[in-house]
């Protein structure tokens, strides 16, 4: 059965809550749209996350990275939406989202994201561009 897109991010138990570990993600061929002229961007997208109790599901994140086909959004916004829709799916100790977007305008645009959580501390978020 083929994937539909969805913006719905599943998880799973950590399977190892006791060993603080990195997971690494790279999706390519992320596609949307400019939101001045509709015409398509295309970006590397990179996600690193240190779990806590949840981790991602592959095949949800792949169906919720298909969801901006057809969005339109400037790199900045999109990329930390990304960045809070997996903090509050995942809740993990530190997340970063990188989207490095091909070139528009004649300029290439790389957008960092990033959230941690230190000890005792909840829903903190960081960003830098």
């Amino acid at each position: 059965m083929p994937i539909k897109s969805s913006r719905k991010l599943e998880t799973f138990p950590n399977p190892h809550p006791d060993v603080e570990y990195q997971v690494d993600m790279e999706c390519p061929e992320f596609t949307c749209l400019c939101p001045l002229t509709g015409q398509p961007d295309f970006a590397v997208l990179r996600v690193s996350y240190v779990p806590d109790r949840r981790c991602m599901e592959l095949k949800s994140f792949k169906a919720y990275l298909w969801s901006y086909r057809d969005e339109k959004g400037f790199h900045e916004d999109l990329t930390n939406r990304i960045l809070k829709d997996l903090v509050a799916a995942l809740d993990p100790l530190f997340i970063e989202v990188i989207g490095e977007f091909n070139v528009r305008g004649g300029i290439r645009t790389t957008v960092t994201a990033s959230h941690a959580r230190n000890s005792g501390e909840t829903d903190e978020e960081h960003t830098h561009v």
